[in-house]
């Protein structure tokens, strides 16, 4: 039976996570999806965390409506702030979450010396805390919050000047200090990775999360069985996608012209609402 019915969510703050869906359409195109952007919130990652669960429960209520199976918190800060909570308010919903990269990092790293690029609510949750203990003893890690690189993304400039200005504040003192690898923990970071990588030259492993976060979401479904197969594919023709629904809660124009350059396709966006009671609705 075709799982197109009953589509996996993800919702970010605002386009970061994108870079997430991109990597879940990679590997599981026979799944259909919804996209929420909370950007009339957009960053969370100054935002108190309470604040933020708040915002989260109420996305998540939004993308049950609309019949999503499980939820990617497909944003850092979110992930850090509220999936504990949200899986504890949500018993019988599947989540996956961001975690910072820090172990497969600490695995590779040579120099002992790693840059890990997040937003403060990151580096102030429980589960950064967690990771760093579990993984990262014996190594150095060197964090940054890059102010302004999430605002700069967000409207596309992935190249500016202003961009490659934030990127090496962060990044040029870490390499002076030996980093050889990089961790990107914003979901909207990976969208400038090939600055990131000029930035660094070719001795610098950088760390994409979304690959194994599309791992994961695809493990979740299979303990669970509700992996769409093959055979929901073939009432599609090529490039074999399945249906994509997107939502904002700021201004759908700007989103959709932001979709060509950063996933490469063009599709309408439904915008959203937050009513006086902070519910999220469609705006009809």
């Amino acid at each position: 039976m075709s799982r197109y019915s009953s589509p996996i969510g993800i919702f970010d703050s605002g386009v970061g996570g994108l870079s997430v869906l991109r990597a879940i359409r990679q590997q599981l195109p026979g799944e259909s999806l919804l996209y929420l952007a909370d950007q009339a919130h957009v960053p969370y990652g100054p935002r108190p965390l309470e604040e933020v669960r708040f915002f989260s429960e109420a996305i998540t209520r939004f993308l049950l409506s609309q019949g999503a199976r499980l939820v990617v918190v497909a944003c850092n800060a979110a992930s850090a702030a509220a999936l504990h909570y949200l899986r504890q308010t949500f018993p019988e919903v599947p989540f996956v979450g961001m975690e910072p990269a820090v172990k497969p990092a600490a695995e590779r790293t040579q120099s002992g010396v790693v840059g890990v690029l997040a937003t403060p609510a990151t580096f102030q949750g429980a589960l950064y805390a967690s990771v760093v203990e579990r993984f990262a003893q014996d190594v150095t890690l060197l964090q940054h919050t890059c102010p302004g690189l999430v605002a700069q993304i967000e409207a596309g400039r992935l190249d500016a000047p202003e961009t490659r200005r934030i990127l090496e504040g962060a990044l040029l003192p870490m390499l002076d200090r030996g980093i050889d690898t990089v961790v990107l923990g914003c979901t909207h970071y990976p969208f400038v990775i090939p600055l990131i990588q000029d930035i660094v030259g070719p001795g610098v492993r950088v760390i994409d999360p979304a690959p194994a976060v599309a791992r994961q979401v695809g493990r979740v479904l299979d303990a669970i069985g509700q992996l769409a197969s093959t055979e929901d594919l073939k009432s599609f023709q090529e490039p074999l996608r399945s249906p994509t629904r997107f939502y904002t809660s700021g201004d759908p124009s700007a989103l959709a012209a932001l979709l060509p350059l950063l996933i490469g396709e063009s599709a309408p966006v439904t915008p959203l609402v937050w009513d006086p009671d902070l519910h999220l609705s469609a705006l009809t």
